[in-house]
């Protein structure tokens, strides 16, 4: 369900009262939800009956039965009633509430304490697989993220802190825990924080640390809809889920007397960031100053060794193993295997995986330049390129084969989805009728934020000795091509 004032009180209800809470964004799909209630084992669903965009509502607990958990409890969209008939074994919030007002209780609840290892979270990533990895938060968790946002933000007594964003997803949590654990207000803003209404927000509700995704701020940049707007309260930025645009950041740091924009960049995973921006140091639009506290973390050469803290160099990065608040374990996958197995050993101790490709520069700032796997990040939102193809390969019976890849803009910002495709040899296709035929089956069966930006059609795909796809191949062939397009 939506990130609003009711989710958070069930969020935190659940913690308090020693169970787990399952994050499951409300932008998926039911086979999406299915699989996610499956892999945790939940054993009952919170939602609303609709979701409301703007202005219209949109059936949300229809994709929910879809997904057919055991027991659903649901709130209304608006009003104290459900707008929707309920499964006999479904109870309305009204109804939930109720039955503990039949129950003898005092007015102050004890929490119920567990050790420092307890699950309190399940949320979920995905990887190069088919199936997203499901990643246990700890009691150790909401110390490790709320610690960061003091450190690098100043988030304290006093601060108003909002970041559009769901308990779907690991900013969710991030931002609610950051918030409470160091005192400071959380601004919730119910509606879409694309337009007018959520910059008046921001200037009404006296924000004064906003978190902000990149395509948002190039949303708002393009539609002018912040224009007369009073920002000036806001102490700094803070931007995450994809690769910054320094125009847009320059843009976006101009709306409060050019306050810090500070890049934060990590993994549901480790709880937090790995690398950040600094209050303590100087920054630069659209790069990373700093190691987060208490991380630390090696650049990679292609034969697996480090490069000199203070080279410039580009490779993938290593995380150092000794991590305050990051993972131990999965549910549904082997974590050794996952993180570590194949990493290079630094100074006794085998590197941590995390996939990302690091540009350090001659000043010492550090830009993230993809993932060295398959994963992609659409809109802020990871996601496998295998996840894609198994959809676009059954979108249309002319397609024998499809390989998804992502490329950032010549200008920087968020990633473009690609998709090569081989069809089978009595057919042809326009590549625009195969884009909408693509974007159609992503949309309904994984997540209706994605859309493909561009289709090429190929006779073949590139492939090592061992058949493996080189999508290494594909991008650059597609970056050759998108590069006049850009100019342009």
């Amino acid at each position: 369900m939506p990130m609003t004032v009711s989710a958070v009180v069930i969020y935190l209800g659940i913690i308090l009262a020693g169970c787990v809470a399952v994050s499951i964004a409300d932008s998926f799909a039911a086979k999406e939800i299915a699989t996610r209630l499956r892999v945790s084992n939940a054993k009952a669903i919170f939602t609303q009956d609709f979701i409301l965009r703007g202005g219209r509502k949109f059936s949300l607990y229809s994709r929910v039965v879809e997904a057919d958990p055991f027991k659903a409890i649901v709130l209304p969209v608006s009003g104290n009633s459900v707008g929707i008939e309920l499964r006999k074994q479904d109870v309305s919030w009204k109804e939930f509430l109720s039955i503990a007002n039949q129950r003898p209780r005092s007015n102050h609840y004890s929490p119920v304490y567990r050790p420092i290892d307890s699950t309190i979270n399940i949320l979920f990533s995905s990887g190069t697989t088919g199936e997203p990895k499901a990643i246990p938060w700890t009691q150790l968790s909401p110390i490790r993220c709320s610690a960061d946002g003091w450190a690098h933000n100043d988030i304290r007594a006093g601060d108003v802190y909002c970041w559009p964003t769901n308990l779907g997803w690991v900013m969710g949590p991030v931002v609610l825990f950051t918030c409470f654990l160091n005192g400071a207000t959380l601004a919730l803003y119910h509606g879409s924080p694309s337009g007018r209404g959520f910059g008046k927000f921001i200037q009404d509700a006296g924000v004064t640390v906003l978190g902000t995704v990149p395509s948002l701020v190039k949303t708002w940049k393009s539609s002018n809809c912040l224009e007369g707007l009073d920002w000036t309260k806001i102490k700094c930025f803070a931007t995450t889920g994809e690769a910054s645009n320094a125009d847009d950041d320059l843009w976006l740091s101009s709306k409060s007397y050019y306050k810090p924009v500070l890049e934060c960049c990590g993994g549901t995973e480790l709880s937090s960031a790995y690398i950040q921006g600094s209050l303590l140091q100087p920054q630069a639009f659209g790069t990373f100053s700093t190691a987060a506290m208490t991380a630390g973390f090696v650049i990679l050469d292609e034969h697996g060794h480090p490069y000199p803290d203070d080279k410039a160099c580009v490779g993938e990065v290593g995380l150092l193993p000794l991590y305050l608040g990051a993972t131990n374990r999965l549910l549904n996958a082997d974590h050794e295997k996952v993180y570590f197995e194949g990493m290079p050993m630094h100074n006794g101790m085998r590197l941590r995986r995390h996939g990302d490709v690091l540009k350090r520069t001659v000043g010492g700032y550090l830009i993230v330049q993809g993932r060295a796997d398959d994963t992609m990040n659409l809109g802020g939102i990871k996601t496998s390129s295998v996840e894609i193809e198994r959809v676009c390969d059954g979108a249309d019976e002319s397609i024998l084969e499809t390989a998804a890849i992502s490329v950032a803009p010549l200008g920087g910002g968020p990633e473009q989805l690609i998709m090569f495709v081989v069809l089978k040899k009595e057919y042809s296709h326009q590549p625009e009728k195969l884009k909408i035929l693509f974007s159609r089956a992503i949309q309904s069966n994984l997540n209706p934020l994605f859309k493909v930006s561009f289709v090429k059609i190929v006779r073949e795909f590139p492939r090592t000795a061992s058949n493996k796809l080189l999508r290494r191949v594909l991008r650059d062939q597609v970056k050759q091509e998108l590069s006049p397009r850009s100019r342009i």
